[in-house]
């Protein structure tokens, strides 16, 4: 077996939905065993059947001492292949609404005494895993489509880095699955200038605006340095994916100037995927 995915994270938060897109991209799909089960599972599938890829769903309702005795489980486990683990979260308050809406009771729910009690539980409880997780995916705003082209980007090429660069609005909240995060608030905001706001950082005037800026382009210049240093030593890590994530107020001028001019200096040297998180607000 070549490669293990163990897919988790907060009750709500799209496991089963992840675990359908990875079926439909081929991998042979277990859900809800218990964790002291799944090394057992594998050897036996390991030998008796010719599997390229594997993904695993685990939950909180393993016992809580096979959680806390995850990293056994993980080193048992990397004898059958390489093992990723991705770990889905939402925030609260999306949470709430979800289970609101769906009426369905929490997992925990018959060991607490309120849905916010319960999501602080297994947040505790999953933290073993987490501290595991090589890929972290926050589906707070995401459909089902949006977690497909994310886990395509994020799981890549086992042998190749892939540089995710993100664009998002402070005012929308900061992502929760970055590796790194880049504030440029400082630069001058084509916004407050009304012959630039109707533009996003994509467009010619407000590339024009800021590329004039000493400003944006010595943050440019840091951040192009960094990246072109420390991404060969991510990818002689086995890391599969960077995620780069720049932000500005709204999401719209200077995020987005910032993350395509990175893209167009990197990409002949690196994969690149590019995601504008706040473009569906731009024409607000």
């Amino acid at each position: 077996m070549k490669r293990i995915l163990i897919v988790t994270g907060q009750s709500g938060s799209g496991k089963s939905s992840a675990l359908q897109v990875l079926e439909d991209l081929g991998y042979y799909c277990i859900d809800n065993l218990p964790l002291v089960l799944l090394p057992e599972i594998v050897e036996k599938l390991d030998k008796e059947n010719n599997l390229e890829q594997l993904a695993l769903g685990v939950d909180v309702r393993s016992t809580q001492e096979d959680l806390q005795g995850f990293d056994r489980v993980f080193e048992q486990l990397q004898k059958h292949g390489s093992v990723d683990v991705i770990y889905l979260t939402t925030n609260d308050q999306e949470l709430f609404s979800r289970f609101s809406a769906s009426r369905r009771p929490y997992p925990l729910a018959i060991r607490c005494q309120s849905l916010n009690e319960c999501i602080q539980e297994e947040k505790t409880l999953l933290l073993p895993i987490k501290l595991k997780a090589t890929v972290q995916i926050d589906t707070t705003d995401k459909s089902v489509h949006d977690l497909k082209d994310i886990l395509l980007s994020k799981l890549g090429q086992s042998d190749n880095l892939i540089l995710i660069l993100q664009s998002f609005g402070y005012k929308y909240g900061v992502p929760l699955d970055a590796d790194f995060i880049f504030d440029v608030r400082h630069l001058p905001n084509p916004h407050w200038d009304l012959a630039l706001r109707k533009y996003s950082g994509l467009d010619a005037p407000v590339r024009e605006f800021l590329s004039e800026n000493v400003l944006a382009n010595d943050m440019f210049e840091d951040i192009y340095q960094l990246l072109l240093k420390w991404l060969p030593t991510f990818s002689e890590g086995h890391r599969h994916y960077v995620t780069v994530s720049i932000g500005c107020t709204g999401g719209q001028h200077r995020s987005v100037y910032m993350v395509d001019r990175l893209t167009k200096a990197l990409m002949a040297d690196w994969p690149v995927q590019v995601l504008h998180r706040e473009m569906k607000h731009w024409h607000d």
